[in-house]
């Protein structure tokens, strides 16, 4: 009787599984931010909010509640434009990047239900931030550059 060996893993594989990995853990910080900002902004019935509904306890929890997700939304902004510059740049095949665009889209479309949070459950009378406004943009460009590195140009021609 022969034992094969498994084939080792490719470095693509290697690649897609720490990818993987990696957006399972985000996921998780994704979702527990998620879940203390809607404990924060549990006392709103309507979106915009009046601040005179809630306490000044409640508030302060709500803008601590805010201020970590809007933290956390620029941090994975900032490292999924990283991460897709990365994809772009390796030596992988065509199919390889997409697996990897995919997953990180799949990534990005959930982030970005949790992430609207930021623009859609918010006082009445919120000032304007424009370094969230600049995060919500540069996080739509990497979504859509993933999504047309998926699509290809051949998917680009075929929609037109």
């Amino acid at each position: 009787m022969s034992t094969t060996e498994p084939a080792s893993p490719s470095t693509f594989d290697k690649a897609r599984t720490g990818l993987w990995t990696s957006l399972q853990k985000h996921l998780a910080t994704v979702y527990d931010a998620d879940r203390a900002f809607a404990q924060a902004v549990a006392f709103a019935q309507e979106f915009p909010f009046a601040t005179s509904v809630a306490s000044e306890e409640q508030l302060r929890e709500y803008e601590q509640r805010r201020q970590a997700l809007r933290d956390l939304f620029t941090d994975e902004t900032t490292q999924l434009d990283t991460l897709a510059k990365a994809i772009r740049v390796k030596g992988y095949a065509d199919d390889e990047k997409k697996q990897l665009y995919l997953l990180l889209l799949g990534y990005m479309d959930i982030a970005a239900t949790v992430f609207e949070r930021l623009q859609t459950q918010v006082p009445a009378r919120l000032p304007k931030d424009e370094e969230l406004q600049e995060t919500a943009a540069r996080f739509a460009r990497v979504q859509k550059f993933a999504r047309l590195n998926v699509k290809g140009i051949a998917g680009l021609l075929g929609s037109s």
